[in-house]
């Protein structure tokens, strides 16, 4: 990422766009449609004009990646955002137009994606999960985010937390519709570009569950826990607008200020989300480039940070990098 509640929430959010936004109807429909007074209100409509795409400000993370005489690209991504920021910037857009193939975390306009995530779970695993407690927490997050009564109920728990943290970021303005991967998937398909999955969706949601039905169940408490307290969408939010701004130092430390490493749990889930799949995504941009094609890879911004971040993982691949959003200095390493 992607994607904050706690490091595996960021990425959960990212497959729960899936649910929401990728064509799983009635968990839309019934989120955005609503007019009750308390509902948040739907998306606003974005400003297309050509006055707005003349103005359009970059945001995200860009480096260019060198190998072979090619170029290709590492994006890192927002998956829930504002009208404002669906026009790309100047340099994001020209990456863009250059690439021959867009490569995403996971192509949500898969119809084999959305099914898997829309997929109803095991009823005995539901049964073993939601206490008559945790039903109860469940239930009131998905009234107050204006859903119908059972309108969640099929999903796996961890979907359901992660749908309802999804809509709870909407009272920051920001919403799935806008997230990075709806503009970037668009520009490639009208254009005929590829687009190309870098992971499985039957992969990630079983890395996503975690190692056990107890963290399952315990992931599920501490979501619900920040969607309570409000801090759910306080934190979406903040990396939001970090992201927003190409504030490279704030995503670099993020694990300094989001309050979200504090037990061996959490960091065991933030190894699992983020530093355990980006050899992967890693791997896959270089094959691609590899084989002749120049790669627009737009993952979690998340992914771009740290030591084991894409950036370093592909200089470790032979690339050279450089970086662009935000501006790069004579060195070639991003401003800070």
């Amino acid at each position: 990422m992607s994607f904050p509640l706690r490091p595996w929430s960021r990425a959960l959010r990212a497959l729960a766009f899936a649910v929401l936004c990728g064509g799983a109807g009635p968990v839309l429909a019934a989120g955005e449609a609503s007019t009750a007074p308390a509902c948040p209100p739907p998306a606003p409509a974005p400003d297309l004009s050509p006055a707005a795409v003349a103005a359009a400000a970059d945001h995200g993370l860009l480096w260019r990646i060198d190998k072979d005489g090619r170029s290709s690209w590492l994006y890192g991504t927002m998956h829930l955002g504002k009208a404002e920021w669906v026009l790309p910037g100047p340099r994001v857009l020209r990456a863009l137009t250059r690439s021959d193939t867009l490569a995403l975390e996971l192509d949500l306009q898969d119809p084999a994606t959305v099914a898997v995530f829309s997929e109803p779970s095991d009823p005995a695993l539901r049964e073993r999960l939601l206490t008559p407690e945790r039903q109860r927490r469940l239930a009131r997050q998905a009234a107050q985010a204006c859903l119908p009564e059972g309108a969640l109920a099929s999903l796996r728990p961890i979907l359901q937390a992660t749908t309802l943290a999804m809509l709870a970021a909407r009272a920051e303005g920001l919403y799935g519709d806008y997230g990075s991967e709806v503009f970037l998937s668009a520009f490639a398909r009208a254009r005929g570009k590829p687009v190309v999955a870098l992971e499985s969706a039957a992969a990630q949601l079983k890395m996503l569950a975690g190692d056990s039905e107890a963290e399952e169940g315990e992931q599920v408490d501490q979501a619900l826990d920040e969607l309570e307290s409000g801090r759910a969408a306080v934190l979406a939010g903040e990396l939001a607008d970090a992201w927003a701004r190409s504030d490279w130092p704030r995503l670099d430390g993020y694990t300094r200020w989001c309050d979200c490493v504090r037990t061996p749990a959490e960091r065991r889930a933030l190894r699992r989300l983020l530093d355990e799949r980006n050899p992967g995504l890693a791997d896959g941009i270089a094959r691609l480039h590899a084989s002749g094609q120049r790669v627009f890879g737009a993952v979690g911004a998340l992914h771009m940070v740290g030591p084991q971040g894409l950036p370093a993982l592909m200089a470790a691949r032979g690339f050279r990098v450089t970086a662009v959003v935000p501006a790069a200095t004579p060195d070639g390493a991003a401003r800070r």
